[in-house]
């Protein structure tokens, strides 16, 4: 209860500071919080967009939420999802396989590019001590910048105006049923399975009690060297899933700028959803509604659409500052409860 009222207390900052901010530079808030939702859930179409746009943010948020429940500290989401992109496009243009098998290929090896680029930064942690947050981070821009090589040498389209490789067989383009895409299929069972594999098994156990306090679960007998490389490889495969999915998905082929910033706004969900699995779902297709609404707000409103991103730094802010106070004050009524009991 107390988690359901933190998050509604933080959209609801956040909805207020936003409709503040509009009045001040002199737009109808209601108007355009009404088209927001007009363009992101108001129709099939609108809602089937919101869907789309929330895979990788959901992804990505699973990524991070995973690992920082499980303990290592893996902030790499967006370049793990770019090598994950560019795995799935590099099989899609040299392989051409009938769908039900070119589909579930792509996306292994999406998955194992992003698994990869993880593993790189725990191997640098077992063997050098290197510290994964630091070593996630760097690897971030390495793959920003391998992944635009790529795209402007080897596996430039040379008929494109703008660096991009050429678009992927058709076969593994994912299909769609009217206004749908399958990408939201993969993302549901992507949470379902995360969500088992963590909370109904003995390695998702481990996972968790690493991660609450390693030194416990080291001293009960759990593998936490080896837990740590395998959390790193899952949420790099996660991550690398979303990138594929965008491909395959969307453009179909790998061009400058794709995922932009899913990856750090994945993280960003991670953290307001407190690491919950559930949570991390539900407020991925928030972020997601307000920013497939956003353009219709633009459009319809004139509001600029970058009033998107205030509200997703202020309904951050406002729902970790307002958890822990809601804490603060949960622990001093508690101390307080135990006081009059012992008094009495």
């Amino acid at each position: 209860m107390a988690k359901l009222f933190n998050g509604l207390l933080g959209v609801g900052v956040a909805l207020a500071l936003g409709a503040l901010l509009m009045l001040v530079q002199g737009y109808n808030p209601l108007a355009s919080y009404g088209a927001l939702l007009q363009f992101s859930v108001a129709d099939s179409y609108a809602l089937a967009t919101t869907f789309t746009n929330a895979v990788p943010l959901v992804l990505t948020g699973l990524s991070a939420a995973l690992a920082f429940a499980s303990g290592p500290v893996n902030l790499g989401q967006p370049g793990q999802l770019l090598m994950g992109a560019l795995a799935a496009t590099v099989g899609g243009l040299f392989l051409d396989l009938p769908p039900l098998l070119m589909v579930p290929l792509l996306l292994l090896l999406a998955m194992a590019g992003g698994a990869l680029w993880a593993g790189l930064a725990a191997l640098l942690r077992q063997v050098f001590q290197m510290s994964e947050f630091i070593v996630t981070l760097m690897l971030n821009m390495v793959a920003d910048f391998f992944t635009i090589w790529a795209i402007t040498s080897p596996l430039q389209d040379s008929t494109a105006y703008s660096p991009m490789t050429a678009p992927i067989a058709q076969s593994g383009w994912l299909p769609e049923w009217g206004e749908w895409n399958s990408a939201v299929v993969w993302m549901l069972a992507a949470v379902a399975a995360t969500w088992f594999f963590l909370r109904r098994t003995r390695a998702g156990y481990e996972w968790r009690i690493g991660g609450q306090n390693s030194l416990f679960a080291r001293l009960g007998g759990c593998p936490v060297d080896r837990n740590f490389v395998w959390v790193m490889l899952l949420t790099g495969a996660l991550a690398g899933l979303a990138g594929g999915l965008v491909v395959m998905g969307g453009p179909h082929r790998f061009l400058r700028g794709l995922g932009a910033n899913d990856g750090w706004d994945g993280v960003m969900v991670a953290i307001v959803a407190n690491n919950s699995l559930p949570g991390v779902f539900l407020y991925g297709l928030f972020f997601a509604a307000i920013q497939s609404g956003a353009l219709g707000m633009e459009l319809i409103t004139g509001v600029p659409s970058e009033i998107a991103m205030v509200l997703q730094g202020v309904l951050v802010l406002a729902i970790v500052a307002s958890r822990e106070a809601l804490q603060q004050v949960t622990a001093r009524l508690a101390v307080r409860r135990r006081v009059l009991e012992r008094t009495t």
